[in-house]
């Protein structure tokens, strides 16, 4: 009997957009879902039922949604940018491997997962979905006005951690300050390693009148700023685990992000950007992970209870 098999055609179209949406970056975003969906249950409280598996699962089906909605979007957006930009011209529109118009249908697709996902979490995430969406595909534009588009970027990342937390708790209760400070830690943290990644194209963005913090500042003053912003961001992450009464286990996670970033910082130079991959996805992707890992062996292990 003849086993089905997708043909070739199929795999190759599903690689290039897999590709196209850098689908391994969802990394970045995902472990930052879980940390609010787990600061919620925790936050719950003692003798309260934790959320079964299928809000987990939603949850992470709605982050690699809306991710995906968001960089199909952005490489739709930019495809004439992209094409002459000599880092960015083997992308797949500019490539001709996939057309905007099949790129774009992924988008849309991937938008109608997310509202259905949210709804299916609750009324209010649904009621909230098309706003977070207008967010994620609005960043793309900002480049265009503001060299603060790196902000934007990471409010986009930054809503992550507050949305889980709604499909959690299904509501506003509870500390929300908790959300809301690991949410503002993520805004910085991923603004500042997008200067750093900006940093290669600060010459083309100047030339094709596009903003970043490198193009308008310099990349000197662009890596100091990033700088002072992981500096913000591992000041919230300290304060996160304070609101939500962590242990010493988070609080040594968080220090070692710090190391992490340092060591980021130091890789990177003005005068030498050859390693700007591995400070933005290794050491980055790191970060992302490492933060999961420690909030959740901190509630398990070391965490005092909550009554």
């Amino acid at each position: 009997m003849t086993m089905f098999r997708p043909a070739p055609a199929a795999l190759s179209s599903a690689k290039a957009h897999l590709e196209n949406i850098k689908f391994s970056h969802s990394i970045f975003a995902l472990p930052f879902a879980a940390a609010g969906a787990a600061l919620a249950v925790r936050d719950l409280g003692a003798g309260r039922p934790a959320p079964d598996a299928r809000a987990f699962i939603i949850i992470v089906i709605c982050v690699v949604a809306a991710r995906t909605c968001a960089m199909a979007t952005n490489r739709v957006a930019d495809a004439a940018f992209d094409a002459r930009n000599p880092r960015t011209a083997a992308r797949a529109i500019p490539a001709g491997q996939l057309s905007k118009n099949a790129v774009l249908t992924l988008g849309i697709v991937a938008a109608l997962v997310f509202v259905a996902g949210a709804f299916a979490l609750s009324p209010l995430c649904g009621s909230l979905a098309p706003g977070v969406l207008a967010v994620l595909a609005g960043y793309s534009w900002t480049k265009r006005f503001t060299p603060w588009s790196h902000v934007f970027l990471g409010v986009a990342l930054g809503l992550a951690p507050g949305g889980a937390w709604l499909a959690i708790r299904g509501d506003f209760s509870g500390n929300i300050m908790i959300p809301i400070l690991v949410g503002i830690g993520v805004v910085f943290w991923v603004a500042g390693f997008d200067m750093i990644y900006a940093c290669q194209d600060a010459e083309f963005d100047r030339k094709s009148g596009l903003h970043s913090v490198p193009a308008r500042f310099g990349i000197s003053r662009a890596l100091r700023i990033s700088s002072a912003f992981h500096a913000g961001a591992a000041a919230l992450f300290i304060a996160t685990g304070i609101a939500a009464r962590l242990g010493w286990i988070y609080f040594a996670t968080v220090a070692a992000i710090a190391g992490l970033l340092i060591i980021e910082h130091r890789i990177v130079k003005p005068d030498d950007l050859s390693r700007v991959d591995a400070a933005f996805f290794t050491i980055n992707g790191w970060v992302s992970v490492g933060f999961l890992m420690g909030l959740l062996a901190d509630v398990a292990v070391a965490a005092p209870p909550l009554l």
